[in-house]
């Protein structure tokens, strides 16, 4: 936990460097992104201010004992299909010195696959394949596991790879949502021990291991409004 937290202290003043060129910064731990909003007709623009400021970062790394590693930086333009097309596939590159960034049509980021028509299809197919498969290595070894164990190693499964970042999920259309329930349908077989077909299997979820489905998993319910005599006075914050 304190190296983590070092770091974070000792890259600081990067903020201050990309905030000279007017960019928006995100960072975790040494995952960094930068982000720029344009209209279609100033990407040339966009991309000098984005070379210009990257080149700022290398040199300011440079200065503090770090490397700024272009053969993992990634380039992702987004938009509506008809911003898009009107950039000629997935955009302009940028040229980082002697290296070039090409553009792609998806990235990943903290785990989650964000593609650049922004829709959801690229990141569950990776969600529900990568399920898929750990859930035939689970039923593989099912019978050499006692009940409790089985349900344990489910849960987790459930837990780290179709409850992480859910919050993605909200508002996705049915399309989406169904996919995710066969992974949840699929999980609770391994528990179970049955096949496709076998009845009970609702009764399992709701019951047993209590487990909502994935509609209710992933729908927002936003927080009552407090009462007003119970609101402190001062700046108010919004968690999400």
């Amino acid at each position: 936990m304190l190296g983590p937290r070092l770091f974070i202290l000792y890259i600081a003043d990067l903020a201050d460097e990309i905030d000279q060129h007017g960019d928006n910064f995100h960072a975790y731990a040494d995952d960094s992104q930068l982000y720029v909003h344009c209209n279609h007709v100033d990407t040339a623009s966009s991309v000098t201010r984005l070379e210009r400021c990257i080149a700022n970062i290398g040199h300011w790394m440079s200065a503090n004992r770090l490397k700024l590693n272009a053969d993992k930086t990634e380039l992702l333009w987004t938009g509506t299909k008809h911003s898009l097309s009107l950039l000629g596939g997935c955009g302009p590159d940028l040229r980082l010195g002697a290296d070039t960034v090409t553009a792609s049509e998806h990235v990943r980021l903290l785990g989650v696959t964000i593609s650049s028509d922004l829709s959801l299809d690229k990141h569950v197919n990776n969600v529900c394949a990568a399920g898929f498969f750990r859930l035939r290595q689970l039923r593989r070894v099912r019978r050499s596991l006692d009940p409790v164990s089985a349900t344990t190693l489910v849960h987790a499964f459930v837990s780290f790879r179709v409850d992480y970042c859910n919050a993605i999920f909200a508002g996705a259309p049915k399309t989406i949502i169904d996919r995710l329930q066969h992974v949840l349908n699929a999980a609770a077989r391994v528990v179970s021990d049955t096949r496709k077909f076998d009845r009970g299997l609702s009764r399992l979820m709701h019951t047993e291991l209590h487990w909502l489905d994935a509609p209710e998993r992933y729908a927002y319910v936003p927080m009552p409004a407090q009462p007003s005599s119970s609101v402190p006075d001062g700046p108010l914050c919004a968690s999400l």
